[in-house]
């Protein structure tokens, strides 16, 4: 059914997913539901810490999918300049969904949109100089807003989940 966390006083620990496994436990108890203990959480997780998200890039003026374009110009290194292909694939968007984003970023004056110089035919998105300050802005309060939901773990902690997602999310890009 569950696996149970104590606490370092001896209490045991229970979450949503834990009380949605019990619940389960008792309607089918022939199925086990091991896997809602993984990607259960992962998707309470996403639920839980995503408004505090968008509420730190709404700060700067930006949703979330604004930022990613920012944010992926801005960690290409100079000249942050990506081709529109570039970057839906980067971002896993349609092209449809990336132009309406660069006409709201470009009227925001974030990016412009120039002729690639070998070929009038491309373009290229650019960052403007607001745009990347913008973008490190939003980052910075970012990283500093999700670090204070990792405070209930230790260094060590921290350590072993990441690297377990990350060969969970390799095994699963690689096709298990």
């Amino acid at each position: 059914m569950t696996d149970v966390v104590t606490e370092d006083d001896g209490q045991s620990v229970t979450d949503h997913v834990d009380r949605l496994r019990g619940q389960w436990a008792r309607e089918l108890p022939d199925l086990d539901t091991e896997v809602m203990a993984i990607f259960g959480r992962a998707k309470r997780l996403s639920n839980l810490i995503g408004p505090s998200i968008e509420a730190t890039f709404a700060a700067f003026g930006l949703d979330r999918g604004e930022f990613d374009v920012i944010a992926t110009l801005r960690r290409s290194g100079p000249p942050y300049r990506l081709t529109p292909t570039e970057l839906y694939t980067s971002l896993m968007l349609s092209s449809g969904g990336l132009t309406h984003r660069l006409d709201r970023l470009e009227k925001a004056g974030l990016i412009r949109r120039e002729k690639a110089p070998r070929d009038g035919r491309s373009v290229h998105v650019v960052l403007t100089q607001e745009g990347a300050a913008r973008a490190e802005q939003a980052f910075r309060a970012d990283m500093a807003n999700e670090r204070r939901f990792l405070e209930p773990l230790d260094a060590q902690e921290r350590q072993m989940l990441a690297g377990l997602l990350r060969k969970l999310i390799a095994g699963i890009e690689a096709g298990c």
